[in-house]
């Protein structure tokens, strides 16, 4: 790691200091006693996607003779700490030359100061693992005269009529580079609203463009925000990335294959559908064929008992991926939040999906009446007690791994929420969460095991929130939405809130986060770093990319905008380099699962299980374990 302690903490009194280490240390050794501390028992390793080094290229410019290109590639979560790289360039049929007199050490991205363009060029890497060069990665082309752009170019089919929106990212075909899950949006209604919508679509792409395959939900799937919730993850560990989501009568899987009743039409008067069956599906992620269909958790019933007789509250629909046994994913359905909340835990084994617990607001015998309407338009995933396997937070409450009630704070429903380490000086993770309602705080901090409150804001009905690192001047994640402007993680007010409160991004060279709203990524208090010409955001005025992850080149997000017309997704990379080498966020667990849940109803940044900021700590090295491609190994 390189350039980890400086700046504010060195500007402590060293007698201070040393009193807030060993503070810090108390308390922590505190949060993570167990009732037997004779010997720690170590925790299983996660499954996690065999990624390649996700090798990728871009064309600055520069003279008449060469150019300049900025090339990024990823260090896993699994290499050593120790580990360096030779980068090669090839062109044609020379032999590739070794880039670096040196081994790199201290970062993993390069500039290129002297290609040649005018013919295709290649780049790959070597690790360097106790002085041993090892194979090389998959190579990134440029191809001959390149355009100098900072993007990466997806032809879409996109359906007459239909808007490219929200996407996900998961490795369908075992390769160990990323493929891109669309969600295709025709006519759509809010769940507050009648009227009729056209069939929600999901496309599959490789990042060269390939087209892979086409899912349709059919007419009695309801398209909008709070309908389709699709989760994209290796749920049976073979290597490669299932999708997951609700269907029904009318569902045709990738191979044209219909699901159920290929004539039924369930839509009212009013265009929801309020009756007829509800099933899951697991798709085949290379296929987009049907693996698996059963009943869907829970089902509707009577649409009443969930708050409102014409299908508001019955409909809002969540999902997340969660490893309940600490080892291997859980994929979690859930249905419901401003009253009746309920979550469906499943598994995805050996071809089977099996209900492996239910958790239900409205079960009174299990004292679960506290849940009832805490939940938000999202939620967030993570180890809360250090026990290895997940919680979920499901808004104003946290759900345990075991499928019972860990706590609710009553506070209620919020459109924003954030979990990660945002106060690196107390132990553990926080929730960063505004609520709406004039009796409720506008927005809180708390403990994310224990609900307790840190801090809080006056009584406001807030619409947007945030936490992240923008101001070196203040240690941890700075918390802005609710009243008060902005907050540094310890709840004191220290200016005026940020021009944006949508979404952010790791963009530039320094360890604080950027703000991305609508086509442009900001610098707080600099100004503008990207615009992206040509493309738009989705989702209204909440202005949000269609998706923002770590799934090219070193530590920092990619950004996937739609172009203007609809026709192609843009995958926009930065090529600032930057001093700070880290190993990919994808195999941070936090951090993954937050880009599984990211197209979720209201979609939220990602964020890690760490404090990722200005003067952080290094990383925890993840507890992980790489899973190969079956497909490839027998």
């Amino acid at each position: 790691m390189t350039k980890l302690f400086s700046g504010r903490w060195l500007a402590f009194p060293s007698f201070l200091l040393i009193l807030l280490i060993c503070t810090y240390s108390i308390r922590a050794d505190e949060y993570l006693a167990s009732e037997d501390t004779s010997e720690e028992i170590p925790l299983p390793p996660r499954q996690m996607e065999n990624l390649g080094r996700g090798v990728i290229a871009v064309n600055l410019g520069g003279g008449l003779r060469s150019r300049n290109v900025y090339v990024g590639w990823r260090m896993l979560g699994t290499d050593p700490e120790t580990i360096a790289f030779n980068l090669y360039r090839s062109t044609g049929e020379s032999e590739p030359v070794k880039l670096n007199d040196e081994p790199i050490t201290q970062s993993t991205n390069y500039i290129d100061d002297r290609a040649s363009l005018n013919q295709s060029v290649s780049y790959f890497v070597k690790p360097i693992v106790d002085g041993n060069e090892l194979a090389a990665s998959a190579a990134f082309t440029l191809p001959a005269n390149s355009p100098v752009q900072q993007y990466l170019t997806i032809d879409l089919q996109t359906p007459d009529g239909y808007t490219p929106n929200d996407a996900s990212a998961g490795d369908l075909d075992g390769d160990g580079e990323y493929e891109i899950i669309l969600h295709q949006t025709g006519a759509s209604h809010d769940n507050a609203h009648d009227g009729y919508t056209d069939e929600p679509i999901l496309q599959a792409y490789k990042l060269d463009g390939t087209f892979l395959w086409e899912i349709n939900l059919g007419i009695n799937i309801r398209e909008g925000a709070h309908y389709t919730q699709f989760m994209v993850y290796d749920l049976d560990g073979d290597g490669r990335a299932e999708v997951a989501c609700k269907t029904a009568d009318g569902s045709v899987d990738g191979l044209g294959n219909i699901i159920g009743d290929p004539n039924a039409d369930y839509r009212n008067s009013s265009g929801r559908i309020l009756a007829g069956p509800e099933f899951l599906t697991i798709f085949d992620g290379l296929t987009g064929a049907e693996l698996v269909t059963t009943d869907y958790i829970p089902p509707r019933g009577k649409v009443s008992n969930w708050g409102d007789s014409y299908g508001n509250r019955v409909d809002r629909f969540l999902a997340c991926i969660a490893y309940l046994d600490g080892e291997r994913p859980s994929l979690v359905m859930c249905r419901g939040y401003y009253t009746r909340a309920v979550l469906a835990a499943w598994n995805f084994r050996d071809g089977e999906l099996t209900n492996i617990w239910t958790f239900d607001s409205d079960d009174g015998t299990a004292g679960n009446r506290d849940y009832r309407g805490q939940g938000n338009h999202n939620l967030s995933v993570g180890d809360v007690d250090n026990d290895g396997r997940d919680e979920i937070i499901y808004g104003a409450c946290a759900i345990d791994d075991d499928g019972t009630g860990l706590y609710s704070t009553g506070l209620g429903h919020g459109d924003a929420m954030h979990l990660s380490d945002i106060d690196p000086g107390r132990p553990g993770l926080e929730v960063f969460q505004i609520h709406e309602g004039d009796n409720n705080p506008g927005a809180e901090l708390r403990d994310a095991l224990t609900g307790e409150i840190i801090w809080q804001t006056a009584n406001h009905d807030s619409g947007r929130g945030l936490a992240a690192d923008i101001d070196a001047g203040h240690l941890g994640y700075e918390c802005w939405g609710g009243p008060g402007g902005l907050r540094n993680c310890v709840g004191e007010s220290i200016g005026s809130s940020p021009s944006s409160t949508n979404f952010a991004c790791w963009w530039d060279g320094d360890l604080l986060r950027e703000l991305l709203d609508s086509n442009r990524i900001d610098k707080h208090g600099l100004g503008r770093l990207l615009t992206a010409a040509g493309c738009s955001s989705n989702n209204g005025t909440k202005s949000t990319p269609v998706l923002c992850a770590d799934i090219l080149g070193d530590w920092r997000e990619e950004v996937i905008w739609r172009t203007d017309n609809n026709q192609q997704l843009r995958i926009y990379t930065t090529t600032i380099p930057t001093e700070y080498r880290f190993y990919t966020l994808m195999h941070d667990p936090v951090y993954r699962l937050s880009v599984a849940w990211q197209n979720v109803a209201y979609n939220q940044p990602t964020q890690p299980g760490f404090y990722l900021g200005a003067d952080m700590q290094p990383p925890p090295q993840p507890n992980i374990i790489l899973v190969e491609n079956q497909l490839i190994s027998q």
